[in-house]
């Protein structure tokens, strides 16, 4: 009796030691299969971080703060000589994948785009050796010359026309984008950024609008004078800045006006408001905008 107790015994114990250990078999697969979806998860969210991390402009503020003075006037010799970050960073914005350009914001996109646009017309001017007197000395240089943006070939009249003016409305991308002349806007010696970007297109309104490049009025002659920068893409203006009432001049104009006046001095807004002038153009020095 006592041995069949105990072979029973035996016998359950062992059952429950089987059991147990497939318990132990399963649990360490379903821990193993939960390791594995933590892994993967882990992974899926890296590549989603990975796809929206900013964007690194680490070369081109070096470049920018190195040679680009206070004035946004460049020592295109002293860059030609050593170009090595420039090249590093036009090289990268060509690395950039469509999808990760396509998951950033709209600042980011809009700061991405100015960036490259004045990184490769840099690239553009010191191509040339010995450095030409005006960019429009450049054959084929908006229209023909080709950079790799976000894996794909563009012109700079691609990235100007074909993506910022026509995908966003954003027309204070015109204080911005800087195409190497004397009447353009000045380079900023820091790179746009989206988390700054509005304050910077600002500071370009104020530093564009008080510029004789931008704007100027004679009073005792009744003129007033726009960047042709504004004969070219005021209509960008009207949308945002359209006015049919407070200035003188066509829609464009008047817009434009609009945009400017906060930023003027209180007798320049006054003149204006008075519509008592006619608007005219700057005439335009493509000269190089160097040091």
């Amino acid at each position: 009796m006592m041995k069949k107790f105990l072979c029973l015994t035996m016998g359950v114990v062992s059952i429950v030691a089987i059991s147990g250990c497939s318990n132990l078999a399963n649990s360490s697969q379903i821990t193993a299969k939960s390791s594995d979806n933590l892994a993967n998860k882990s992974n899926i969210t890296e590549t989603k971080v990975s796809a929206v991390k900013a964007f690194n402009y680490q070369d081109y503020e070096n470049v920018l703060q190195t040679y680009v003075n206070d004035q946004g006037l460049v020592n295109y010799a002293a860059l030609q000589t050593n170009r090595s970050q420039l090249d590093l960073f036009n090289q990268s914005l060509g690395e950039v994948p469509p999808e990760t350009y396509a998951s950033w914001n709209e600042a980011e996109q809009i700061a991405f785009l100015i960036n490259a646009y004045n990184a490769f017309t840099l690239q553009s001017i010191i191509d040339q050796d010995p450095l030409k007197d005006s960019i429009r000395d450049i054959s084929g240089v908006w229209k023909r010359r080709k950079f790799v943006l976000a894996g794909e070939e563009k012109t700079l009249d691609n990235i100007e026309h074909d993506i910022l003016r026509k995908d966003f409305n954003e027309p204070r991308i015109h204080v911005a984008l800087v195409c190497a002349a004397m009447s353009c806007p000045p380079l900023r010696n820091e790179p746009y950024l989206a988390q700054d970007l509005d304050a910077q297109l600002n500071d370009q309104t104020i530093k564009f609008a008080t510029s004789p490049h931008g704007f100027s009025l004679d009073q005792e002659d009744k003129r007033v004078y726009l960047s042709s920068i504004f004969k070219w893409y005021g209509q960008d203006f009207e949308q945002t800045y359209g006015n049919k009432d407070k200035f003188n001049g066509n829609d464009k104009q008047r817009a434009v006006l609009n945009y400017f006046s906060p930023v003027l001095d209180l007798e320049s807004q006054k003149f204006l408001e008075q519509k008592d002038y006619k608007v005219k153009y700057l005439d335009y020095d493509w000269s190089l905008n160097k040091q």
